[in-house]
């Protein structure tokens, strides 16, 4: 891997600075936050999916599709309604994938900022130290610098009155300067272990921030490639379920193909057929004539009960036989 640029780009001169260090924290934030938004958005995404896949069933079972065609185009309507069921299911399934993944999501994130929190309260606790030592050694350094500042006064007034004052005096003005020089010593002392001690805590946070940097760049990498992947990941998920919408679409595509329209009105016609005999035509018929008909026809209607029983028959004997005669097996007797 190549060289970590963390570690190289985030100092400051000042040395209680945390500049670099909390521009540093507040990426690793912005990650984890963005990552906590692409959790959510898959969530969101799972809850319409769920949706629409449950309203693409409801619809298959409470909605009318051609309930009443007949023969091919019927069987190819059945597998169409089948299908988007299928797509449906489909889609139910799909979002308990995203939730699936989301929930992957979120335990990368938690993983991630349970592990940078033991370098945060580690590098927390030397700021604190090294704040507190850096204090301490300015304080030293103000205190001994005015130490000097009395020391040399002390020095001034031995000079500048060396011949003006009384032998009491200027022993006062010596012990006043050996006083002071002693307070030097002290305050120069102390300046020096605060500065040792500085400079040691100093070395130890310069290595636990070089560390922290290397660590967190490691970690940005791992979180800028899982989102990658997560990213990439739900991109095939959704073209997937895109391919195997149109594998079932493309079964009810095969299903139009077998619809035969020929076959569909034959079927009809035979399942439903009245009759092949038209009605006589309809001719014009009138009035008068139709009267003067009746009339004619009600004149030479038959008595009652000729025409019922049709014309008499013709003898079969003779007219001179002076007992009878026969007609089709009926006699007629004479006196």
């Amino acid at each position: 891997m190549k060289e970590t640029l963390f570690k190289g780009n985030f100092w400051s001169t000042d040395l209680t600075s945390t500049a670099g260090y909390d521009s540093i924290i507040q990426h690793l934030n912005d990650g984890r936050k963005n990552c906590k938004e692409f959790e959510d958005f898959l969530k969101e995404r799972a809850t319409i999916e769920e949706k629409y896949g449950k309203e693409l069933i409801n619809l298959t079972k409470k909605k009318p599709c051609g309930q009443t065609e007949l023969n091919t185009l019927k069987r190819s309507l059945e597998v169409f309604k089948q299908q988007v069921d299928g797509v449906g299911q489909s889609h139910i399934q799909l979002a308990q994938t995203l939730r699936e993944e989301a929930r992957k999501m979120e335990d990368f994130r938690e993983k991630q900022k349970l592990h940078r929190k033991k370098i945060e309260l580690v590098m927390d606790a030397i700021h604190k130290n090294r704040n507190v030592q850096y204090k301490k050694t300015v304080e030293a350094k103000k205190l001994y610098e005015q130490r000097c500042r009395d020391k040399d006064e002390a020095e001034q007034a031995v000079h500048r009155n060396a011949n003006l004052v009384t032998q009491k005096q200027q022993e006062k003005l010596f012990v006043k300067l050996a006083q002071s020089k002693s307070a030097l010593e002290d305050s120069d002392r102390q300046y020096q272990l605060n500065v040792g001690a500085l400079e040691k805590i100093r070395e130890e946070w310069q290595n636990e921030h070089t560390k922290a940097c290397e660590f967190f760049e490691t970690q940005e990498s791992e979180r800028i490639n899982y989102f990658r992947n997560a990213l990439w990941l739900h991109l095939n998920q959704l073209s997937q379920e895109c391919v195997r919408s149109d594998e079932r679409y493309e079964e009810t595509r095969r299903s139009l193909e077998m619809c035969s329209i020929e076959k569909d009105i034959e079927f009809f016609v035979n399942f439903r057929k009245t009759g092949s005999v038209p009605p006589a035509p309809v001719v014009y018929e009138n009035y008068y004539n139709t009267q003067r008909n009746a009339t004619t026809t009600r004149n030479q209607a038959p008595a009652p009960g000729i025409g019922r029983r049709g014309p008499l028959p013709i003898p079969a004997s003779g007219p001179g036989d002076p007992d009878y005669a026969t007609i089709d097996g009926y006699s007629l007797i004479h006196h």
